[in-house]
């Protein structure tokens, strides 16, 4: 992981859109739409210089492949942890996870699910926070779409404390 300085930048990205075949819910796969998806979101955070140093990944299958599709288009490969916790995690659970980060992580991505990554955002959002992406990130984020806030020292990390600055939705 790399020491850089500078604000700490938390992403946290809903995976892309899913099928809704005959499985158990953890096992549902991308559609085709969710692959083209994941493309763009990995060459839209390479080119905003959002390359994360950890990413911490639900353990179902399309949050996996989400990741995998935004790696092969994002040029890195971060330290990468699959996390059955995540699956479940509700907002303040996704904090005490990301809470445990190594302190030299700068950037950190968060590959999970709705309404947990839209409710951990409004939950983190303190008054530095952008008020019309707070809006919007309220009512739910869709899918493949990622939130960008800043944050101090991960161990620090709690509800209010970070800065919410905006609300990416892949076209």
């Amino acid at each position: 992981m790399t020491s850089v300085t500078g604000p700490r930048r938390l992403l946290l990205l809903r995976h892309a859109k899913a099928e809704h075949p005959d499985v158990p819910d953890i096992q549902r796969p991308l559609a085709l739409v969710g692959r083209k998806q994941s493309g763009k979101v990995g060459r839209a955070l390479a080119a905003e210089d959002l390359v994360p140093d950890l990413v911490l990944c639900s353990s179902s299958v399309r949050t996996r492949q989400t990741w995998d599709l935004v790696r092969s288009s994002l040029g890195a490969e971060p330290e990468v942890r699959h996390l059955d916790d995540l699956y479940y995690a509700g907002s303040s659970a996704l904090v005490e996870l990301v809470r445990a980060v190594p302190a030299e992580a700068r950037t950190v991505l968060v590959v999970g699910h709705e309404p947990t990554m839209s409710q951990a955002a409004v939950l983190l959002a303190g008054p530095d926070s952008d008020p019309a992406t707070l809006e919007r990130v309220r009512v739910g984020v869709p899918t493949a779409s990622w939130s960008l806030l800043e944050v101090g020292p991960w161990d620090g990390l709690a509800a209010g404390t970070a800065a919410l600055r905006r609300l990416a939705v892949p076209q």
